[in-house]
């Protein structure tokens, strides 16, 4: 049997008291008298048998007791509120906040959006590059594009993607300073877009975990370590979705066959009060169809393919840019580094 929940009036009192931290701003924000505040405070606490606010004090302070019971009810008048908001919007109408890891956001959905809004034109989206689960719960967000492991609490999620990554580079860097083989990434400047432990698994794969690192650049992201790269201030790593179209355009070459997992997956989630609304549901149903429908092929090699010898160790061998070899794939370290 489902335990007996406290009367919801004394909760709405509750919670703009201990969010607003004085019994008049409650009142106020609830447009009734600063006694009616008082007296469903008191109903409450007679109701649950403790007392929720230190008395005494000039800025009202949560008891032990109160402190616990906060963040759940301002989390579910929270998802009320939103709710309410989403089934009074039409179905293709209406504003919709998203937030998405900051490469996928540049490099695969805004050169898509214009899809979007000829489908759904009454639709008016606010984009916000981030990779923080936290939004999650954040009323003001309506759908999060997330690079992690899929296990957040109290939320909807669904894998997008999985990814590989290799390295990337411009043309133009390569054709001033070669890379012929492996050995020759000594000379280059390796750009992260994570601590480090990215390069540290490829390089592993490619029995190259001894390569000297002569110079190295630390970027928040992924899509500053891509845009790095584009602007040929050395090699970073890159993964088929965000870097899939700079390959194909040319303005980006693999110089390696050798890709390795990604060590998380991109994710779609939003609240569980939101996955039903309409407008939620266009969005997150057209990111799964652009997805299929935009599939990109293996991207190419510019020329040369990790082989390993009987010792162990790396060697290149040539092919012809049209006949790449099938890409390996080795294990992943256990870092986030997509975002």
């Amino acid at each position: 049997m489902h335990s007996r929940l406290p009367p919801l009036n004394p909760l709405r009192a509750f919670e703009a008291a201990a969010r607003r931290g004085s019994v008049s701003a409650a009142a106020r924000e609830l447009n009734v008298t600063h006694g009616a505040v008082s007296h469903q405070i008191r109903a409450l606490e007679e109701s649950l048998g403790v007392a929720l606010f230190e008395r005494g004090a000039k800025r009202l302070k949560l008891t032990p007791q109160a402190a616990l019971l906060l963040p759940a009810v301002s989390q579910a008048f929270g998802e009320i509120a939103a709710a309410t908001a989403m089934m009074k919007r039409p179905a293709t109408s209406g504003d919709l906040t998203i937030t998405c890891v900051p490469a996928l956001l540049s490099f695969w959905i805004i050169p898509r959006l214009h899809r979007f809004t000829e489908q759904y034109p009454d639709v008016r989206l606010t984009l916000i590059a981030a990779n923080d689960p936290a939004r999650l719960h954040s009323p003001e967000v309506d759908i999060c594009i997330l690079y992690g492991d899929g296990n957040w609490a109290d939320c909807w999620a669904r894998l997008w993607s999985h990814l590989r990554l290799f390295p990337i580079a411009s043309p133009t860097l390569i054709n001033s300073k070669p890379l012929r083989s492996i050995r020759d990434l000594s000379d280059h400047t390796l750009i992260h877009g994570d601590d480090g432990r990215e390069w540290n698994t490829w390089l592993t794969a490619a029995d190259a975990v001894d390569v000297t690192r002569t110079q190295q650049h630390f970027m928040s992201d992924a899509r500053l370590s891509t845009e790095a790269a584009l602007h040929g201030q050395g090699i970073a790593l890159g993964d088929p979705i965000t870097a899939g179209n700079l390959i194909a355009r040319g303005e980006l070459i693999v110089p390696f066959d050798l890709s390795v997992p990604a060590n998380d997956a991109f994710y779609v989630a939003c609240r569980p009060a939101l996955r039903a609304a309409p407008i939620v549901k266009v969005f997150i149903d057209w990111l799964f169809a652009s997805l299929e429908a935009d599939s990109l092929p293996e991207p190419q090699t510019s020329a040369r393919t990790l082989l390993r010898g009987r010792s162990g160790r790396s060697s290149e061998s040539f092919q012809p840019v049209s006949a790449p070899a099938p890409r390996r794939t080795a294990p992943a370290s256990k870092r986030k580094s997509r975002a």
